[in-house]
């Protein structure tokens, strides 16, 4: 299947993300803008040095793809590019926010809701067409979210924003096409960046001076900021968005089980059937590449004999 290796590479950027939890919960005694303000700039410093060191190519064709645009097409690619910055800015904000000051349950919840709401933007603004299949799985993951939002209504409130601010980054980016991702990449965070620097001195707290902190933050901002966000473009650049957002369902599965499990935080029987509802959701929405493997497996082993 020429689109397995886009699936692959939205589920290991998934699967990373769903064990943020644990290096994120350890500095949790910080200020979530302490934590948001080092996570952006490690994360700018380190992927303008890749670039230069290393892009230098990338970063001339781009400008001169840029360049041969059409007047429209600039405009769009600049509003494409800024507006991809401030969601995941915002998205990053109100994440670490949720995990750290309210509860791992309702940052695993953003991520529930988020491939809902990819689904209806991509339906209505990208015109991305779902089969009967699909839409019984998005009614699924509906019925398990309003099961979850009747356990804790606060809950769902953080997961909706946090949840509309990464679906709008999915979709935004799903037509920012024709440029190299790892630039683009690097200018979304670089700007993330930009905007949050006048606000360091006034805002942040006092420079943090433990190893444990700077050891956190470097490992969030290489192992779950840069590797995860680049295998998502990837993914988007291969698979529509509405997938991307489904398959997004496999982060608050496993930040589920670590926070019933192993940070032990109260799981009611509602909670769990919502959960199970939504895994099922996921199956059945991409059933019909699973179905397409499966049938491949089956065709290349008659070949074989």
């Amino acid at each position: 299947m020429k689109t397995t290796k886009y699936y692959i590479a939205a589920i290991a950027a998934f699967t990373t993300w769903g064990f943020f939890s644990l290096v994120l919960r350890p500095i949790h005694d910080y200020a979530s803008i302490d934590i948001l303000f080092y996570r952006v700039f490690s994360c700018s410093i380190l992927m303008l040095l890749i670039a230069l060191l290393f892009k230098r190519n990338k970063i001339k064709e781009t400008v001169v793809l840029f360049k041969s645009l059409s007047a429209p097409e600039k405009k769009k690619a600049v509003l494409l590019n800024i507006g991809g910055s401030f969601f995941l800015m915002a998205n990053w904000f109100t994440f670490i926010y949720a995990m750290n000051h309210v509860t791992v349950k309702a940052a695993s919840l953003a991520y529930l809701v988020c491939p809902i709401l990819t689904t209806l933007l991509a339906f209505f603004i990208l015109k991305e067409k779902l089969v009967k299949t699909q839409w019984l799985a998005v009614s699924l993951s509906i019925l398990g979210i309003l099961l979850l939002s009747y356990a804790d209504i606060m809950d769902m409130f953080f997961g909706i924003i946090i949840g509309l601010t990464y679906a709008c980054y999915l979709v935004s980016q799903r037509i920012n096409k024709g440029f190299d991702k790892f630039i683009m990449l690097t200018f979304h965070i670089t700007l993330s960046a930009l905007v949050l620097l006048p606000f360091y001195p006034t805002y942040s707290g006092p420079v943090p001076t433990e190893f444990r902190f700077y050891f956190f933050i470097e490992t969030i901002a290489i192992v779950f900021t840069i590797i995860p966000l680049f295998l998502n473009l990837y993914a988007l650049s291969g698979i529509n968005s509405s997938t991307v957002g489904m398959l997004l369902n496999i982060n608050p599965m496993i930040a589920f089980m670590l926070a019933a499990f192993f940070f032990k935080e109260n799981i009611s029987p509602l909670q769990i059937a919502a959960y199970a509802l939504v895994f099922i959701a996921v199956l059945i929405f991409n059933s019909h590449h699973l179905f397409a493997i499966k049938q491949k497996y089956i065709l290349s082993s008659k070949d074989s004999q």
